[in-house]
């Protein structure tokens, strides 16, 4: 019999002293990015200082020969918390602690980041090191350049009480039976499920209705389309039920309340999973408890495939189901936009109200796919077609059935254009989605998007019940009402980060992000068109056009001017590694397409042109306080409009 070995409590301080980790070879490359290592870094900095906080688990298997611990389970977290220890110069970590079986590149990386002297360095990317870790490691160096040496300080106290649970796999085990083990004993059950199973569970049933009309079902059905955020809400549902719900062409959505989409519902010929392309019987889908889902007896949902159907992912959301449902619980509530949280570790707390009664419940569901329909019609999505098959690209579109052949099948069409014109984004619709895909880049974090509930908010709006037109949408906006509506929201984040009041590494991004969308906004508003091809990356690197560090004794560029705003742009990651030291002229003449990547960065280069090709103080002052100016035009403009 295989020894067992008790999981083991370590704290961020000892989980690497003392200890040796090998990520294998059947594990892949190292790859979080910005997301997920900025995720992990606010809950190190979101724990409360003195209790006990748990950060996560590692399963690992113990080599006797070698004296380390092959890593199962848990890597990226693992690489990322090594990273940041390299960082922070954490005297408890060595050269070895971490090690990549057969991957030289990466164990060099590593290595050549443990030695950095100057911990706020960014390596090359081009220097035979991998770029997975180098723009890991790019993205705990910026996220840090914004902190104080105090703020820095108190991780020393968090790192005491943050712990990791490492569970060890009882020596001589069958890996491969424990990996197949691990695939086929299904998923922890989530959080969502938990809400999902105490909402239904709270709607009783009135026994005298007939089967397609029980609140139950209903609600369950419901929930089930609302979770599928890679699709349209009205997808998931079979076509009878989205003409129902969402009228002849699909892009209508007219219920008042729950009770009004029993009454749709009426018409439909049979709700039971079986006719609607479910799994299961009539109510085994429908009737799940918390019992039910535990045990293991639900069964998975599938969508009901139709001529007109993707076979292939084409819109990916930019939020998770989870974080939706926190986002339509903040517009019920009604609260100011950071006096709710939609951080999910509070997530069964802040929803445990909704299952409160019968009535709450019901009203919750109701919201959910009103909410839902509004989502998907006013806030952007990737989308993955044509040319950008591979990389998305930003989309703000809105679904519509048309027959053709006397086949029923879907359109997708800017939001705000009328039906006849479908390929071509209206100016104020492509100036909403830029601004919205601007505040997609600039909070990344899933807690931090507190502007969705904003829009979502702005279309809670009576319906006008005097208008006869079956085809007429209620909780319609226009790209003007959202625009104001974010554009204020923008200019507050701004002005708490004001460049007159900060520096450097401490401006925060909203005020580059913002500006670029400024450009952007005005060059389209008045058919300059220098800016027109311009869209929103995911940008977290902070670009010196004159550098801190410059090649050689060029001082073009005082010291006290470096970190000025006039100095400063935001672009990628892989793009600041590329710059590195280099003169601006340098930058202009190797890497011209990377000016691209922000409006700002080639009002810079204009300049640099117009001044003989020197970038010198008086050319940082003056960009700086042009671009100044724009920023308080829009805050002053926003405070009158108040």
């Amino acid at each position: 019999m295989n020894d067992i070995v008790q999981p083991k409590e370590f704290n961020i301080e000892n989980i690497f002293e003392g200890n040796k980790y090998v990520i294998p070879l059947y594990q892949r490359n190292y790859a979080w990015g910005i997301d997920e290592i900025e995720q992990l870094l606010d809950d190190i900095y979101d724990a409360p200082v003195g209790r006990d906080y748990f950060l996560g688990s590692l399963i690992v298997n113990y080599l006797v020969e070698e004296d380390k611990f092959e890593v199962i389970d848990g890597q990226q977290r693992l690489t990322t918390l090594y990273l940041l220890l390299s960082y922070l110069d954490k005297n408890y970590l060595h050269d070895d602690s971490l090690q990549f079986e057969a991957r030289e590149k990466s164990n060099k990386t590593l290595k050549k980041i443990y030695k950095l002297n100057d911990k706020e360095c960014v390596l090359d990317l081009d220097t035979g090191l991998s770029d997975e870790i180098i723009e890991g490691y790019a993205i705990v160096n910026n996220y840090f350049r914004k902190k104080s040496d105090d703020e820095k300080k108190i991780l020393d106290d968090k790192f005491k009480s943050i712990k990791i649970i490492r569970t060890q796999v009882p020596a001589g085990i069958d890996l491969n039976h424990y990996f197949e083990v691990m695939n086929t004993r299904g998923e922890q059950l989530e959080l969502h499920e938990i809400a999902k199973a105490k909402i239904i569970g709270v709607i009783a049933s009135d026994e005298n209705e007939s089967d397609d009309s029980k609140d139950k079902e209903i609600a369950a059905k419901i929930w089930d389309a609302c979770s599928r955020m890679d699709k349209y809400v009205q997808m998931c549902f079979s076509i009878k039920e989205r003409e129902k719900i969402f009228g002849d062409d699909w892009d209508t959505f007219s219920a008042k309340d729950f009770e009004d989409l029993k009454l749709k519902y009426k018409d439909v010929n049979k709700l039971s999973s079986k006719s609607n392309g479910y799994g299961g019987d009539d109510t085994s889908e429908f009737s799940e408890t918390l019992k039910e889902i535990l045990s293991g007896t639900r069964e998975d949902v599938s969508d009901e495939k139709g001529d007109e159907e993707e076979d292939d992912l084409r819109f990916e959301s930019i939020i998770s189901f989870p974080n939706f449902i926190l986002q339509v619980n903040k517009v019920l509530q009604n609260k100011n936009d950071e006096e709710l949280s939609l951080d999910d570790k509070v997530f069964l707390e802040q929803l445990k109200d909704r299952w409160s009664s019968k009535e709450k419940a019901l009203e919750f569901v109701y919201s959910m796919l009103k909410y839902r329909y509004i989502f998907d019609r006013y806030v952007i999505k990737r989308e993955y077609i044509g040319e950008t098959k591979l990389e998305g690209t930003w989309s703000l579109k809105r679904l519509k059935m048309y027959e053709d052949d006397k086949r029923k099948t879907t359109s997708y069409s800017g939001t705000f254009n009328p039906d006849n014109e479908e390929q071509y984004d209206k100016p104020d619709g492509n100036i909403l989605k830029v601004l919205e895909s601007c505040l997609r880049v600039t909070y990344t974090s899933p807690k931090t998007m507190h502007w969705i509930a904003r829009v979502m908010s702005l279309a809670n709006v009576p319906m006008h019940e005097e208008s006869d037109k079956k085809s007429e949408a209620s909780f319609q906006m226009t790209a003007e009402d959202i625009i104001e509506d974010l554009e204020k929201y923008c200019c507050e984040k701004v002005n708490d980060s004001h460049p007159n009041k900060y520096k450097g590494f401490n401006i925060e991004r909203i005020v580059f992000t913002y500006l670029d969308y400024i450009l952007y906004r005005n060059d389209v508003k008045n058919n300059v068109n220098e800016f027109k091809d311009f869209y929103f990356q995911f940008r977290n690197s902070i670009e010196h056009f004159f550098p801190r560090h410059p090649i050689g004794d060029e001082k073009d560029v005082s010291e006290e001017h470096r970190d000025d705003f006039g100095n400063l742009a935001l672009i990628t990651t892989s793009a600041n590694s590329k710059f590195s030291n280099m003169l601006p002229i340098h930058k202009v003449e190797q890497y011209k397409d990377y000016l691209k990547q922000s409006p700002k960065l080639c009002k810079m280069e204009k300049l640099l042109e117009e001044n003989n090709r020197k970038w010198d103080d008086n050319l940082v002052n003056k960009h700086g306080q042009e671009m100044i100016n724009l920023l308080d035009s829009d805050i002053r403009k926003r405070k009158r409009r108040c």
